[in-house]
């Protein structure tokens, strides 16, 4: 069985609750990733994605100096690195995310994303079929 931890990333940007927004923003664009950690004292706390900025932050008419702790979600779906793969995918299409937090004795250890899925071998079928209800679910909104 292949585990979240062959496939996660581990070289992971986060910021802390003492960030702002726009320090969000900027390492989003810096790092080309949609979602942020937030992460206090190597525990992850939160996490920021480009949709919250829009939503959360820009909608809503919070300044960029606004805490990360105003607009990131606390309540996190994660996993384990020596959960498998399939249970990733699987957790995926249940709540409609397409990156999970790794979290190791509440440590963030990695990400992992629908496209570490779709590149892994053993997973194309569970990550086309999580991709596919992530899709259907978000264009029915």
């Amino acid at each position: 069985m292949q585990t979240v931890r062959d496939v996660m990333s581990t070289d992971i940007q986060y910021c802390t609750p003492l960030d702002n927004i726009y320090e969000v923003a900027v390492k989003m664009r810096e790092f080309d990733v949609g979602a942020i950690p937030i992460v206090d004292d190597g525990h992850l706390v939160g996490m920021i994605t480009d949709r919250d900025l829009v939503v959360r932050g820009i909608a809503e008419k919070h300044p960029g100096s606004t805490a990360v702790t105003e607009v990131m979600s606390r309540d996190l779906v994660t996993l384990s690195p020596d959960d498998s793969v399939q249970k990733a995918a699987d957790m995926m299409a249940r709540h409609q995310i397409r990156r999970l937090p790794v979290v190791e004795n509440g440590r963030l250890v990695g990400i992992v994303a629908l496209g570490d899925l779709a590149t892994n071998r053993y997973s194309d079928e569970s990550a086309g079929r999580a991709l596919s209800e992530i899709s259907e679910q978000h264009s029915v909104h």
